[in-house]
């Protein structure tokens, strides 16, 4: 039985970086690039138009980061799995991936056998990190953060750059009560509740930059 195509998409904010891994993924039977976006925000909007099976997302972008992106993504659509590459081997920025729902870590100057063994991985509903990779998320507290909802990612990262139980409930489409459950929740679970203290935990874990 032929197996399906698995249709993907790559972030990146350096052209030549996407052409490259079009370059190299393009060739490959079974994979398909069905799109490139050089931005956040121009991956979210493929996202909702084309439905890919898989997002390649560059960790450190300008603007909106792909620990960013991959929150929205997991809030916004479940089903696109997200597979990180990044020339960064820190472990912040592994665990932080890991929370926003990042189903694998690799390092750009990766071999492409092993940039395929990651998409193979994830896309079987497994999870793929490069061995100095791997080595960092199995260190002694790599789990320990509080564990987030999406939506509580969403609510977080929108009142920690000042917006009003008002604003995060319109731009979310939920309701203001709910919106103060989740930020209850998020008071539980990280002890602070003012714009400053929030946004100080999510740029610390990666999740917005200032």
């Amino acid at each position: 039985m032929t197996q399906p195509t698995v249709r993907l998409v790559i972030v990146d904010d350096h052209s030549l970086v996407r052409d490259g891994l079009r370059a190299r993924l393009a060739v490959v039977a079974g994979l398909e690039v069905i799109g490139e976006a050089a931005s956040g925000d121009e991956a979210l909007a493929l996202a909702a138009r084309l439905a890919p099976d898989l997002m390649l997302v560059d960790v450190g972008m300008r603007g909106m980061n792909g620990i960013e992106l991959a929150t929205h993504l997991r809030a916004r659509h479940p089903a696109i799995r997200v597979l990180m590459l990044s020339m960064y081997d820190n472990r912040e920025y592994v665990l932080s991936a890991m929370r926003a729902g990042a189903r694998g870590y690799v390092l750009k100057e990766s071999p492409t056998e092993e940039i395929l063994s990651a998409i193979s991985a994830v896309c079987a509903g497994g999870n793929y990190f490069s061995a100095q990779i791997s080595d960092l998320v199995l260190q002694p507290g790599a789990n320990s953060a509080p564990q987030l909802t999406a939506r509580e990612h969403e609510v977080l990262l929108l009142l920690a750059h000042g917006k009003s139980n008002k604003l995060v409930a319109r731009e979310l489409d939920i309701s203001v009560r709910t919106v103060e459950t989740h930020r209850l929740s998020l008071r539980r679970k990280l002890g602070v509740d003012s714009p400053s203290d929030l946004l100080k935990i999510a740029v610390s874990n990666g999740w917005t930059t200032l």
